[in-house]
C-alpha cells in the first residue's frame, strides 16, 4: 500500500524528472506557437521536425515565430534532404539571421539514400558550416528502439564517432530519443549508453497524450514496430483505440530511476501528436505536481 509519504516523494520525483521538459511540434501554426508559448517558461526549446519536400522557408518561418514568442527554437536539420552543402549553408545563415537559431537537432533523414554530395550528418558536422553560424549545441538522434534500417552496433557507432566530433569541434551535444512506449529498452539503451563511457545529456522521447489509434498510427510511420506490438497487447487495441493514452506509466518509472541513481542527466521530451497546446498543458500538470499517483503504476492529474 502506497503512504502518503510514498506518495509525496512519487510526485516529486516526477516534478524532478519533468523539469526542463521539452517538447516537439510538426509544422505548427502561428496560433498553436503563441498558445503553447503561454504555457511554458521563457526560454524553454521547442524542436521543430522537418519533413521531406517542404521548402526550407516553411521552417525559417516557424524557428521565427517560436523566437518571437519567447520561446527556444530548434530546428531539425535533415542531412539527405540537402542535395549540396550550400543549401545547407544558406538555410542555416537564414535560421540565425531570422530567428537567432545557435542549436539545432541534426540526423541523416529518412532517404535510403542522399540527393546529392551530402551524404549523412557527420559530414555536416565536419563540413564547418556549424561553427561558421556559431552553433553552440547540436542534438543528436537515438534509438532505444532500434532503427527499422540500421543494425544496432552501426547506430552506437555512428553515435559516439559524431559525439567526438562535435567535442573535437567545441560544440556542445545532446541526445534525443525517437520516441518508445516502454520502460524496459530505454533503461537498457541508457545502461549500454553509459557503459560506453558515454555520459551526454539525454532527452528521452515519449509520445505525448493522444488516441492509441495515433499512436500506434504514429509508431508504424517511424519504425517503433516492437515497443508499439507490446502497447497494443498491453492495452488492448479495440477497446481503447479512441481513449486518451499518457505516457505516465513511463515517466513515473524513469522518474524513480532517476531518483534512485540508476540512471543519469536524463530529461522528458515529448512529442505533440495530440496537438502542442494540449501536450502542454498535460506536460504542465506534472511539472507543478497537480497530479495523483495510481495503483497502475502511473499517474494522472487533478
Amino acid at each position: 500500500m502506497t503512504t502518503p509519504q510514498d506518495a509525496a516523494e512519487g510526485v516529486a520525483n516526477i516534478r524532478r524528472f519533468m523539469a526542463g521538459c521539452s517538447h516537439e511540434a510538426t509544422r505548427p501554426k502561428a496560433s498553436e506557437i503563441a498558445g503553447v508559448a503561454k504555457l511554458l517558461a521563457p526560454g524553454a526549446p521547442l524542436f521543430l521536425t522537418a519533413l521531406p519536400g517542404r521548402p526550407t522557408a516553411e521552417m525559417e518561418l516557424a524557428a521565427a515565430e517560436t523566437r518571437r514568442n519567447g520561446l527556444t527554437p530548434i530546428p531539425h536539420i535533415s542531412a539527405r534532404h540537402f542535395a549540396t552543402f550550400a543549401e545547407i549553408d544558406a538555410h542555416l545563415a537564414n535560421l540565425r539571421a531570422q530567428a537567432g537559431v545557435d542549436q539545432i537537432m541534426l540526423i541523416g533523414g529518412d532517404r535510403a539514400t542522399p540527393v546529392g554530395e551530402v551524404v549523412n550528418a557527420l559530414g555536416v558536422i565536419e563540413s564547418g558550416l556549424l561553427k561558421k553560424h556559431a552553433l553552440v549545441r547540436v542534438h543528436l538522434p537515438g534509438f532505444p528502439d532500434g532503427h527499422p534500417h540500421v543494425d544496432e552496433d552501426q547506430i552506437e557507432t555512428d553515435l559516439v564517432t559524431k559525439l567526438a566530433a562535435l567535442q573535437q569541434r567545441g560544440i556542445e551535444s545532446e541526445i534525443v530519443t525517437q520516441f518508445s512506449f516502454e520502460t524496459r529498452p530505454i533503461l537498457e539503451w541508457l545502461r549500454k549508453l553509459r557503459g560506453r563511457g558515454v555520459h551526454t545529456p539525454v532527452r528521452v522521447g515519449l509520445a505525448g497524450p493522444t488516441t492509441l489509434f495515433r499512436w500506434l498510427a504514429y509508431a508504424r510511420r517511424c519504425g517503433v514496430k516492437a515497443s508499439a506490438e507490446a502497447l497494443a497487447l498491453r492495452s488492448g487495441l479495440v477497446r481503447h483505440a479512441f481513449r486518451s493514452m499518457t505516457p505516465d506509466l513511463i515517466i513515473r518509472s524513469l522518474a524513480e530511476a532517476l531518483a534512485t541513481g540508476r540512471i543519469e542527466n536524463v530529461r522528458a521530451h515529448l512529442f505533440a501528436f495530440g496537438g502542442l497546446e494540449e501536450t502542454a498543458k498535460w506536460a504542465q500538470a506534472s511539472t507543478n505536481g497537480a497530479i495523483k499517483l495510481d495503483n497502475a503504476g502511473g499517474f494522472e492529474s487533478i
